[in-house]
């Protein structure tokens, strides 16, 4: 299965952990998925194999409310068996609603927002200073970005040129209380990112072969870290999910799952056809 018939698989997994436990973080889990996909799949050096170990790359997902996508690509991925995923949110599961280091192949708690890329950097420099190859990535939200915390580390990564720190913004323009852009403004995030001394890239944030492009890129940048703006669409793979804050934390009807299951196994196959 390609990587853009992937996404859907995983969208749909997705759906299933937030419709059987009744709570989830549905429409960022949707947009960030496609990242996820393309960092575990085609970009980063983690496998089940070499987790224990420090001689790898290394990601934390700082927009910790995104849980349920990176369980999916985990399972996936071969971290913990699939009947795993009837847990998630159920009493006494360690499947909770933000990433729990006791689940292999999660780096470490977050979901309190801002912290996801202070820790990075302090990963990336130990590394740097150690003479490590590896790369450390960290996926935030774009409302997460008000946090003044993002901003010391973003300043921090500049002056040490942690080139070996990959930072990417799940740019999709919505959180809980509405547009970011009424939240507090955006409009100019490349040039505040590149004030700090890091190279900008831009993607679109739910197209596979793009973010493997922007990825790629990123790594031929040597002499200071990357930020990417995944530009994204909340809700993506869902017609009626799609560009509605109210989907940041809702869980679907009957009605509504069925409705969403069926449009992401047309979007699967339909996909899969082109790959």
């Amino acid at each position: 299965m390609g990587l853009q018939a992937k996404s859907f698989a995983l969208r749909r997994d997705i759906l299933d952990m937030v419709y059987r436990a009744k709570t989830g973080h549905i429409g960022g889990d949707f947009s960030v998925c496609d990242i996820l996909n393309v960092l575990y799949n085609a970009v980063m050096d983690i496998t089940p194999e070499n987790f224990p170990s420090q001689d790898r790359d290394h990601f934390i997902l700082s927009k910790g409310h995104s849980v349920e996508a990176l369980y999916a690509v985990l399972c996936d991925k071969g971290f913990f068996p699939r009947e795993d995923l009837l847990t998630v949110s159920q009493f006494q599961s360690r499947y909770i609603g933000h990433p729990n280091n006791k689940v292999n192949g999660i780096e470490m708690n977050s979901g309190s927002l801002g912290h996801g890329l202070s820790v990075g950097v302090g990963m990336a420099l130990a590394m740097q200073r150690d003479g490590k190859k590896h790369r450390v990535y960290v996926v935030m939200g774009d409302g997460e970005l008000a946090e003044g915390s993002v901003w010391e580390g973003a300043m921090a990564a500049g002056h040490y040129r942690l080139s070996n720190l990959c930072a990417v913004v799940d740019r999709n323009g919505l959180q809980i209380s509405g547009t970011t852009e009424a939240v507090m403004r955006q409009e100019s995030q490349r040039d505040r990112w590149k004030s700090f001394g890091w190279n900008v890239l831009s993607a679109a944030g739910n197209d596979t072969a793009a973010l493997k492009a922007a990825f790629d890129a990123a790594k031929q940048c040597t002499d200071k870290p990357t930020v990417i703006l995944a530009e994204t669409v909340k809700g993506c793979g869902v017609s009626f999910m799609e560009n509605q804050a109210g989907w940041h934390h809702r869980v679907p009807t009957e009605t509504e799952y069925a409705a969403a299951a069926a449009e992401l196994e047309v979007k699967r196959k339909e996909a899969e056809s082109r790959e």
